[in-house]
């Protein structure tokens, strides 16, 4: 039985924050919070029944309205990702947004969904995130009203939930921005490199020297990106300095609603699963936190946060789709609903470990 509690977690403009958490009988757990309808602490047993956060985060609001540069744990919209040279045009109308990476536009901007306290409404054992995002946001066109819910069952699945629709032609493209480290959030880089990672993508979005598509699609046969079958990051990184800040294209298999998209496993016992029906994720290996030489992120319990001491897996739109028409769309119409929806599968690995691809 899983069982849903809520309690303040601070206030922001004047408004309360609350934090909704989920508790199964095997202790999983998952907070998230209505500022930036962040996922805050996701707890999983490993094979002994050692219990451990393993997504890296901040105990006080503060941190997270102050430090989250990086987006941890972040609902990101309105349009995840990069755009290049911040602009856009639909029906010949140029909209030109914030440039906050050089010259180009990431993860929605200046004030992005990650920055906002957004309603919630708990309906039996789901919650419901609300924002309303005005006409002109960030310079992005129509009243976008976005949902996003979240619901962990008995079976250690995490369901994630966004819709969105619009009043004018618009670009969306929603995702979450949860860092995991399975051996939990204070193992670092040494225990990231221990994980054996599978992604169900035969190719990426090939990017230039700024991370924004070129509009090709490379086959990964061959490469470091080859995650077709199991690999440990040690191997895998080895290979190519800077890895991995990717989109994989994934593989769909019939008319199945969800998709396999990754399954990630430590030798400690804990794996994680994803399911989604968008055609991208994002593989990132947390390059842009702090050196080692550098004074680290300070998260969870005091913990240093630093380079390569986590992963991320995005689902989402290709980046810097609106600018190739061989990508898939990101253009919402009014009338139509965006949904996106991703399943996360936490559960214990058996003793005996993968067939690991190495280098």
């Amino acid at each position: 039985m899983v069982v849903l509690t809520k309690e303040p977690f601070g206030t922001f403009e004047g408004e309360p924050v609350t934090r909704f958490t989920w508790k199964t009988a095997n202790g999983l757990s998952v907070s998230v919070i209505s500022y930036g309808a962040i996922i805050q602490s996701i707890k999983v047993p490993d094979r002994n029944g050692a219990v451990k956060d393993v997504v890296l985060g901040f105990d006080d609001l503060q941190s997270y309205t102050t430090r989250n540069t990086p987006h941890l744990g972040a609902a990101i919209g309105r349009c995840a990702n990069r755009i290049g040279k911040a602009t856009f045009d639909i029906d010949g109308v140029s909209y030109k947004l914030a440039k906050n990476i050089g010259e180009n536009h990431l993860h929605g901007g200046i004030r992005s969904f990650d920055k906002v306290n957004w309603k919630s409404n708990k309906n039996g054992q789901k919650v419901t995130f609300s924002y309303l995002s005005k006409d002109g946001e960030e310079g992005y066109p129509g009243d976008l009203l976005t949902n996003i819910t979240y619901e962990l069952l008995d079976d250690g699945n995490f369901h994630v939930e966004y819709l969105a629709t619009t009043t004018k032609k618009t670009i969306v493209n929603l995702t979450n921005h949860s860092y995991f480290n399975l051996a939990g959030h204070d193992a670092g880089a040494q225990e990231l490199y221990n994980h054996v990672v599978t992604i169900n993508a035969d190719r990426i979005t090939e990017t230039d020297a700024d991370s924004i598509p070129t509009g090709k699609l490379v086959a990964v046969g061959g490469t470091a990106y080859d995650l077709r079958v199991p690999s440990r990051l040690a191997h895998v990184m080895e290979k190519k300095p800077g890895l991995f800040d990717d989109n994989f294209c994934v593989t769909s298999f019939g008319n199945k609603d969800l998709n396999f998209v990754s399954r990630v496993e430590h030798p400690c016992g804990r794996s994680l699963e994803i399911y989604c029906n968008q055609p991208g994720v994002q593989f990132y290996t947390a390059n842009f936190l702090p050196a080692p030489s550098d004074s680290a992120l300070v998260g969870k319990s005091g913990e240093g946060y630093r380079r390569h001491g986590a992963f991320c897996l995005e689902t989402q739109i290709y980046p810097d789709a609106v600018h190739h028409d061989n990508f898939p769309s990101p253009v919402l119409v009014p009338g139509e609903l965006y949904k996106h929806v991703v399943v996360y599968k936490f559960g214990v690995a058996q003793a005996s470990s993968p067939t690991v691809v190495s280098a």
